[in-house]
This record gives structure tokens, C-alpha cells and sequence, in this order.
């Protein structure tokens, strides 16, 4: 069973890539568009240019593009993290201390899950492994994989 789950890691790993990435980006076009409630859930979008909501809309937008296809995958999800860390302690903590009495928890969330996509990389079937830099034959063969 074990080696099964481990044969299925990567596709595992791109899946959850693919479905933080989405719904990542799902968040900056609603606000920046107005689509899918928009940034209020009435429809509206954030004031071009106004710091911090248009900037991270543009991040949650553009970084949730990049993890979702799988392009630039660490560097993405290491500004994405921090722009939600940002938000979670900048917007909500000052309300109060947890996630669920000040209205933190998805900008809690994609921190998290995106932090874990910078340690993990983007397992399968992303773009960044098209690429990926083929080392020499000899250096392959010098590698090894601990246990």
C-alpha cells in the first residue's frame, strides 16, 4: 500500500498544485474584474492602483496562474505565500488572534498551502518540467537517493 501512495505522490502533489492555483486565481480575478461575486461579493472590483487590495489581487491573479499551470512554480508560490502572510497578519490578526474570529482563514490557508509548494515543488504535469535542465548522463549516475 505504502509503495502505491508513494508511485502517486507527484499526480497527488500536481493536483493539489493544480486546485490551490485555481482557486488562488479565482480570488485576484473576482476582485479585479468583478467576476464571481466580484471583490465584495455585490459585484465590484478593488480601485486600480490602491495598496495593499489592488496589488494583491494582481498577485492572487497572476501567481495563482503560474502555480496553477505549473510555471515558475517555487518563485510564484514563495511571493504568494508572503503576500497572504502579509494579509493575514497586515488585515486580520489585529481583529483578533485566530483564524476563525477574524476572518483569516483563506489567507492563512494559501499561505500554508503555498509555503508547502515551495518545499515540494509542483509534482506532475507542470510546465516547469518541460524546462527542466537535463544534467549530464555521468552526473546522473553519481547521484544517489536516500531511503
Amino acid at each position: 500500500m505504502t509503495s502505491r501512495l508513494q508511485q502517486s505522490q507527484p499526480y497527488a502533489l500536481g493536483l493539489f498544485r493544480v486546485v490551490v492555483g485555481l482557486l488562488f486565481l479565482s480570488h485576484g480575478a473576482a476582485k479585479l474584474f468583478g467576476v464571481l461575486g466580484g471583490a465584495d461579493g455585490s459585484g465590484a472590483t478593488v480601485p486600480s492602483g490602491t495598496w495593499p487590495f489592488w496589488y494583491a489581487a494582481v498577485i492572487e491573479l497572476v501567481g495563482g496562474a503560474l502555480v496553477l499551470v505549473g510555471l515558475g512554480t517555487r518563485t510564484a508560490a514563495f511571493v504568494s505565500s508572503g503576500a497572504m502572510a502579509y494579509a493575514y497578519f497586515k488585515m486580520h490578526q489585529p481583529e483578533g488572534l485566530f483564524p476563525i474570529q477574524n476572518g483569516g482563514e483563506a489567507a492563512a490557508l494559501f499561505s500554508w498551502a503555498m509555503l508547502l509548494l515551495i518545499f515540494t515543488g509542483p509534482g506532475a504535469l507542470a510546465l516547469d518540467g518541460l524546462f527542466k535542465s537535463r544534467e549530464p548522463e555521468t552526473a546522473r549516475s553519481r547521484t544517489t537517493v536516500a531511503a
